[in-house]
């Protein structure tokens, strides 16, 4: 069997980043999370634009890996297809979890989002 034009998939690692203040305990950043996710599921249609902050964020992470590249980390491109209004939920390739993480972590504070790692409920 050839794998030529076939599409592997590898399995994923999902981040979620909001405009918003961060809830001051775990339990309610959890909660503010499961609701947030909710009301994107209720508005799959929703064609608001994303927050620019957002946008901002998703270009930082471009520059350091760029859509398009061999091995990059991205699931789906464009990176910022799945932002609605306040929300952007992104996946990474698993392989580039830890990395992605780490550094979006670091730009999320820097563009005052919030960055929420569902793995880690």
């Amino acid at each position: 069997m050839s794998l030529v034009g076939v599409r592997i998939w590898r399995m994923s690692y999902d981040l979620v980043v909001w405009a918003g203040e961060r809830p001051a305990d775990g339990d309610a950043l959890e909660e503010l999370y499961e609701e947030l996710m909710e009301l994107q599921e209720d508005n799959d249609d929703d064609e608001t634009p994303p927050n620019p902050r957002l946008v901002e964020f998703a270009n930082a992470l471009l520059a350091r890996w760029p859509e398009a590249s061999a091995g990059g980390p991205w699931v789906v491109e464009p990176l910022i297809a799945d932002a609605v209004g306040d929300l952007f939920p992104f996946g990474v390739q698993f392989e580039y979890a830890g990395e992605v993480a780490e550094y979006a972590a670091v730009l999320a504070e820097k563009h005052g989002l919030v960055l929420f790692d569902p793995q880690n409920m």
